[in-house]
């Protein structure tokens, strides 16, 4: 499905919907030619439920979830001809807020539930180190935020992701300084 283009002086808007409530992407034009691109949120509950193939009370897995969160970016960032690859991009920051737990129960196993927080710190710690290792080592690393919450409208949901990164036209490598 063909994303809806919208364009207001420098932001140019990528959405679905006759009556969308946000947009997939959105990217500003720099005065230098370069984009600032944003990237819209995904939760687990979307990814892991439909795009993973895992039921709705599938366990959270980082490791899985984590490269699909990106994947997706990518066809969006294709479709809307943003750019061909997400390695084409310099994340600035990302926001990942990871949701408590949806099993074990906090009054019917504190134990458990304390065990599966801790597992999922780990995993989510891992799995973001992980990514950017092995799928984008040539590049700077984000600012970034994880945060637990106690719910989010997405009853499957195990994170919301949404990022801010920039398409720059002239790239140079790494230097460390």
């Amino acid at each position: 499905m063909a994303f809806d283009i919208k364009q207001r002086g420098k932001l140019t808007y990528y959405y679905r919907a006759s009556r969308p409530v946000f947009s997939f992407v959105v990217t500003e034009a720099m005065p230098d030619g370069d984009l600032r691109v944003y990237l819209a949120g995904l939760t687990g509950g979307e990814s892991a439920t439909r795009n993973l193939g895992l039921s709705d009370t599938a366990t959270m897995d980082p490791d899985r979830e984590i490269p699909r969160v990106f994947e997706t970016w990518e066809d969006w960032l294709k479709e809307a001809g943003v750019c061909n690859s997400i390695t084409e991009l310099d994340f600035i920051e990302m926001h990942v807020f990871g949701c408590q737990p949806k099993s074990p129960s906090p009054l019917a196993d504190p134990a458990g539930y304390a065990a599966e927080i801790e597992r999922l710190r780990t995993a989510y710690g891992r799995a973001y180190a992980a990514y950017f290792h092995d799928h984008l080592p040539e590049h700077g690393l984000p600012a970034r935020f994880t945060v637990h919450v106690v719910d989010v409208p997405d009853k499957v949901a195990s994170y919301e992701f949404y990022t801010t990164a920039l398409r720059q036209k002239n790239r140079t490598g790494i230097k460390s300084i």
